[in-house]
């Protein structure tokens, strides 16, 4: 999943990106039952459940679905969720997300991070006077320029920064007392400045390797054998797994107890159960179906949980199709696609309380949520409207081969990651739905889903946005025009104005009203079809403890360093 673009976690899927942190349950909420001992407090106390001491030693293995093309986490092709869940253990990072959905300041790498002027808005920082990178360089200001001048949209036209917003309003950002103070003036106010300064790269890396486009492209291929964080690199076998060991010069409050974390890489789903039974990983993270559920049920030893959090899987539409750049075709296969019987089919098997979602930004009874959706009749499932559409838009054979109104037969490609059985079952669902409007569907997996978001190498896509809680950060992100992110590439002029409003605005109920306003556009342009807000479920051996679901684009990696196996 990724979160920025060319890319936002994605959640991609990774990713992904863009909702609130005020949503009504923490991320380790039991929808439908399906939580066992060990987790049923965390419905509750989402932050410091299944907590408990350890003892030292043993290695814990966790599984991720995606491989590593990209080793650069800011780069619209490296921001994919999983690969985050790695990177955020040895990159440091000003605010980190928590189970309950809402950020809190790093206090391992700072001592504080405040607003000091509303006008201009200027954030001060100071770091740790530990903080340290594991070759003995302290962790300073230098590398929050570093972060700022490589995303910012200005000073590297050649970095493809997954999400530019915040550093592009930035006037500047300097450092005193040594480094340890960082100064950042804001030419336009950003209303989600707790966002930036997230999985920093070391500035004295990046200077060993040129310049700032030349030290970007660095780090997107190669390994991060550098470390802020509570891990370090030790091995890596491409497409299997990542070993991380504690880093020896970890300046934060817990030290992994671990000898080591390794992050196995299973991207066919069919094999992440057997490898937990067979206690080859201790923790998985999948993408939920009813067949996973159940055979986790069966396993002695494991706790499991299903959670909602900031998590949504949607439909997106490639714009530069030659068919697709027609609105009245968006409209007729929005139309008719049916989200009720795509849910009640897939992850309505295993958590009845799942519903459409009707915003591209906001989850059900958070601050601001607006039924966007519903006035389009998108996700309805109307057939006949759908082919209302169509005929008066001069289309033939409507319900048998559809074919443009030149007489061009209307084909697509609908793309997933491969191995995951409900994109797979959702895939095939919007095949049948759209045959009934006569449209011949391809259903094409990817094996990269990061490359073939940024390469726009799809018609119709399905995957998921992983988001923080910076809704309005978020909100520029996916759906500004110029955003790396915004995959499709829908262009919006009055959207672009509206986000940006909502992204300077002072005022947060003027804020939500401009980024509603914002999503209604988008919604009534027919390019990205929210379907439900995703379920999360989690599955650890009981013997470890202060694991927790964290349903944010963190993930249950947040607390890693506080991984370890029970003390008795």
């Amino acid at each position: 999943m990724r979160t920025g673009k060319r890319l936002a976690a994605v959640a991609v899927v990774a990713g992904t990106s863009l909702m609130v942190a005020t949503a009504c349950t923490g991320g380790s909420g039991d929808p439908g039952g399906n939580t066992s001992a060990g987790f049923t407090a965390c419905a509750d106390r989402p932050d410091t459940c299944n907590s408990g001491s350890t003892r030292k030693g043993g290695t814990l293995t966790y599984t991720v679905e995606k491989t590593i093309n990209n080793w650069n986490l800011n780069d619209s092709d490296g921001n994919q969720l999983e690969f985050g869940f790695i990177a955020r253990t040895m990159l440091p990072q000003a605010f980190i997300p928590q189970p309950d959905l809402k950020p809190a300041m790093n206090q391992d790498l700072l001592v504080s991070a405040e607003q000091t002027s509303a006008d201009p808005q200027t954030i001060v920082y100071k770091i740790q006077p530990k903080a340290t990178w594991d070759d003995g360089t302290p962790v300073s200001a230098d590398d929050f320029v570093y972060a700022w001048q490589t995303q910012n949209g200005r000073d590297c036209l050649d970095c493809a920064a997954a999400n530019s917003s915040g550093y592009n309003q930035m006037q500047s950002v300097t450092g005193s007392d040594d480094g340890r103070t960082v100064t950042v003036v804001y030419g336009t106010p950003f209303t989600d400045w707790q966002q930036k300064f997230a999985s920093m790269y070391p500035a004295h890396v990046a200077r060993q390797h040129g310049d700032l486009a030349a030290s970007w492209k660095w780090f997107t291929e190669n390994r991060i054998n550098f470390s802020a964080g509570p891990f370090k690199l030790a091995e890596y076998n491409k497409d299997v797994s990542v070993t991380l060991v504690p880093n020896d010069r970890w300046y934060g409050k817990d030290r992994s107890p671990l000898s080591k974390l390794i992050f196995r890489i299973i991207t066919d789903q069919d094999q992440e159960i057997p490898a937990l039974r067979n206690n080859e990983v201790q923790v998985v993270y999948p993408q939920p179906s009813r067949d996973i559920i159940d055979q986790v049920k069966q396993i002695p030893g494991v706790n499991y949980t299903i959670g909602h959090g900031l998590q949504w899987e949607h439909l997106d539409l490639n714009l530069k199709n030659k068919f697709l750049a027609d609105r009245n075709l968006r409209q007729a296969i929005f139309t008719a696609t049916d989200r009720d019987e795509i849910i009640s089919r897939t992850v309505g098997q295993f958590d009845p309380s799942v519903k459409p979602l009707n915003s591209h930004n906001l989850t059900p009874g958070a601050e601001g949520y607006k039924d966007v959706v519903t006035p389009t009749g998108a996700g309805t499932g109307d057939v006949d409207a759908a082919k209302k559409v169509l005929t008066d838009a001069g289309y033939s054979g409507v319900g048998t081969q559809l074919e443009t109104p030149t007489g061009e037969p209307v084909t697509l490609r609908i793309a997933y990651t491969a191995g995951t059985t409900v994109r797979q079952q959702t895939c095939e669902l919007f095949q049948a739905q759209m045959s009934k409007l006569g449209i011949k569907v391809e259903i094409a997996p990817s094996q990269a889903l990061g490359q073939t978001l940024g390469n726009g190498d799809f018609d119709v896509i399905l995957f998921a946005w992983v988001a923080d809680p910076f809704v309005f950060s978020g909100g520029m992100q996916l759906w500004n025009s110029t955003s790396e992110s915004n995959f499709g590439r829908w262009e919006n002029k009055d959207s672009d104005a509206l986000l940006r409003q909502a992204a300077t605005e002072t005022e947060r109920n003027k804020a939500f009203d401009a980024l509603n306003q914002a999503d209604e556009l988008l919604s009534k342009d027919f390019y990205v079809l929210p379907l439900y807000q995703k379920p999360t479920f989690l599955a650890a051996y009981a013997k470890f403890v202060n694991i927790r679901d964290n349903a944010t684009n963190a993930g249950p990696p947040y607390n890693a360093q506080q991984w370890g196996q029970k003390a008795s």
